[in-house]
């Protein structure tokens, strides 16, 4: 058989596998709505980011550089939220639902579209490890006092931080093996 041939069917298919196989095909639009409800929720991030940014501008003054970072780590984490949920939804929704007909857009970027469901698993735990850092050092810097409730909060923080640094590099390199695996 030639590589790129297709394999003939043994027999036609029936009117009810038929229906079936279009029935599970057309199911993919039951993820649509996922993707506009994630769309939705990127106005909570921008809601939460503007009072985050209400807060800090109006506390410029009065507040310790210690607050001033943590305040642009929390605006840095939520801008980070909003850009995982944008690739999530332009990704998943190209992978999994339609394409989306970009063609009249002048300002399109040029990634979108073009990550596949690996590369979109790398993004999302990368973004997710990014957060996790941000998270954890916030955590460091509103460090006044060190308790035995807030040493044992750390050390689980690190411990889940690692999990997660761990997962990427793991997940990094089966890609990577399964590429050269697949590519020989």
């Amino acid at each position: 058989m030639v590589e790129n041939e297709k394999p003939a069917r043994t027999a036609p298919a029936t009117k009810a596998e038929q229906f079936l196989e279009n029935a599970i095909f057309a199911s993919r639009w039951l993820l649509a709505p996922f993707y506009l409800g994630l769309a939705l929720s990127i106005v909570v991030v921008l809601f939460t980011f503007m009072a985050e940014f209400f807060h800090l501008a109006t506390h410029a003054f009065t507040a310790t550089e210690s607050d001033v970072i943590l305040g642009v780590l929390a605006l840095v984490d939520l801008a980070l939220m909003g850009s995982l949920l944008i690739i999530v939804i332009f990704s998943g929704y190209e992978n999994f639902v339609s394409k989306i007909d970009h063609s009249g857009h002048r300002d399109w970027p040029e990634w979108m579209g073009t990550i596949d469901f690996s590369a979109l698993k790398l993004k999302l735990l990368s973004s997710i490890v990014a957060i996790s850092a941000i998270h954890l050092l916030k955590s460091f810097m509103a460090l006044k006092t060190i308790t035995p409730e807030m040493e044992k909060s750390l050390f689980w923080l690190v411990i889940i931080h690692l999990v997660f640094v761990v997962s990427s590099v793991l997940l990094a390199l089966s890609d990577r093996i399964a590429g050269k695996h697949g590519a020989k």
